[in-house]
């Protein structure tokens, strides 16, 4: 057995897994996950750079995580960053201070690597489902992007598009520098133009219409997913392998889009740091519902993290 920590810092949150692997089985077991969302990607898409206190907070979740590292004694550690860090101008700010707190340099991987991740992680259990049949299109829903997988045991296409939940709520759902709430008609339409214009770009090379089970990841989904089986508050064992229904997600698109910050902020599943983007998160799920004439989608808890955690090994 092995133990490790993989973390993996996307444009919205950053999240730790510590795990004990076993280097034969490649079977994991869980010793602590957890994630804090940082909002590394503030802004990225208008200035190009990455925030100071975007980086703060996100040098501050990294402490943390050292100390659970540290606590847990795991041997070997990989901190892999995605799409915020890849368009920001300063990604050297933010690779000398990870270093400087963890000791590892994050690796700022391409769209492609990511999405390899995402479906080795969320794919390793499914292969006991009967019922759920092959090939696999595995979304990962992301805060800046979109990682689109189609394989059966490995990955036969893969691509990331630049759209994600913080990413298109920047774009098209502020203005004067406030989030409006709850957004336009003209601001809706703007944002299902350019999903579906990335989901055009994704079906360059990926072969959307040949996947026979749909899976989707991140937080943008499970929020959906828990909202779809009434969860009083976040439950990630409730929630993973849960299969929500395309008329599931439309409702809740629906609702998201005309409901005020403070009704999206009550709902018992909604993290604190989502809110404000849920409703572009459940709108890139339905859009790809809809795209790919899926009637369902199976969550997954397990994502990019158990692929990175799997790599370690």
């Amino acid at each position: 057995m092995t133990r490790v920590a993989a973390i993996d810092c996307g444009t919205n949150s950053i999240r730790l897994l510590v795990a004990d692997c076993d280097r034969e089985t490649g079977e994991l077991t869980e010793l602590d996950r957890r994630m804090v969302i940082v909002r590394l990607g503030q802004g990225v898409d208008k200035t190009g750079r990455l925030a100071p206190e975007a980086l703060e907070r996100t040098f501050a979740a990294c402490r943390e995580y050292a100390a659970v590292i540290k606590e847990l004694g795991a041997e070997r550690i990989r901190f892999v960053a995605t799409s915020a860090s890849r368009d920001a101008e300063n990604r050297d700010e933010f690779v000398a201070g990870v270093l400087g707190i963890l000791g590892v340099e994050p690796e700022v991987i391409t769209g492609d690597q990511e999405a390899e991740f995402s479906f080795t992680g969320a794919t390793k259990e499914l292969a006991a489902r009967p019922d759920l049949a092959k090939p696999y299109l595995v979304v990962d829903i992301g805060g800046g992007s979109t990682e689109f997988v189609v394989g059966e045991e490995h990955v036969r296409a893969a691509r990331s598009v630049d759209v994600g939940c913080v990413r298109m709520t920047e774009r098209h759902l502020v203005h004067d520098g406030e989030i409006t709430d709850p957004p336009t008609e003209a601001q809706v339409a703007a944002m299902r133009a350019d999903i579906e214009a990335a989901l055009d770009l994704a079906a360059e090379t990926v072969p959307l219409a040949e996947a026979r089970t749909l899976v989707g990841l991140a937080g943008s989904v499970t929020t959906v997913a828990g909202i779809a089986l009434g969860l009083a508050e976040y439950d990630s064992a409730a929630i993973h392998h849960a299969v929500v229904s395309y008329e599931q997600v439309r409702e809740i698109c629906e609702r998201m889009i005309v409901s005020t910050h403070a009704e999206r902020a009550a709902i018992g599943v909604m993290h604190p740091g989502r809110v404000d983007v849920i409703a572009a998160g459940s709108l890139v799920l339905l859009a790809i519902m809809e795209r790919v004439g899926a009637t369902e989608v199976v969550v997954s808890e397990h994502d990019i993290l158990d692929g990175i955690a799997f790599s370690i090994a």
